[in-house]
């Protein structure tokens, strides 16, 4: 099903897209941005959204290395510290169903050591956004490979 295909759909899609667009626009850093919804997306099994996400990232310049180090991202040494703190929010924020009661106070307090109050919120409302987005992807049954970088600001205009 094509959501932008039905009037609800498109105003639904059209809103989402706007949210994404503050998000963006924040101070949030670009390549952090990109490696949390890349992180969800692996997570939620959305392959519309991994390949959404690391070719828009590739196409930024993000390394190689780094893409492919994102889902064993603990166990690796390419990411910074406030992106192992977004890293772990992400991932404690998308968990939910996996028994976790929420954010630890340790990952919120590693958060709130790299990010300040404007960026914190952009990541949590990224973080909110991309489950959103994967969901969506997933029960429309969206595929993964076929994405060219760059064009998803093209399918909610």
């Amino acid at each position: 099903m094509n959501l932008f295909a039905h009037e609800i759909g498109a105003k639904i899609g059209k809103r989402i897209y706007a949210v994404s667009q503050v998000i963006q626009e924040s101070p949030l850093p670009k390549p952090t941005q990109e490696l949390v919804q890349l992180r969800a997306s692996q997570i939620n099994g959305c392959g519309f959204c991994v390949d959404i996400h690391t070719k828009d990232a590739a196409a930024a310049g993000e390394a190689q290395a780094r893409l492919h180090l994102v889902a064993a991202w603990r166990h690796s040494t390419v990411f910074t510290e406030a992106e192992r703190a977004a890293l772990a929010l992400t991932e404690e924020g998308t968990r939910i169903i996996d028994g976790h009661e929420g954010v630890s106070d340790a990952t919120w307090a590693q958060v709130r050591e790299h990010y300040d109050d404007d960026q914190a919120v952009a990541l949590v409302s990224l973080i909110a956004m991309i489950n959103a987005t994967n969901r969506l992807g997933v029960i429309l049954d969206n595929r993964g490979g076929a994405y060219e970088p760059g064009s998803l600001a093209t399918v909610a205009v």
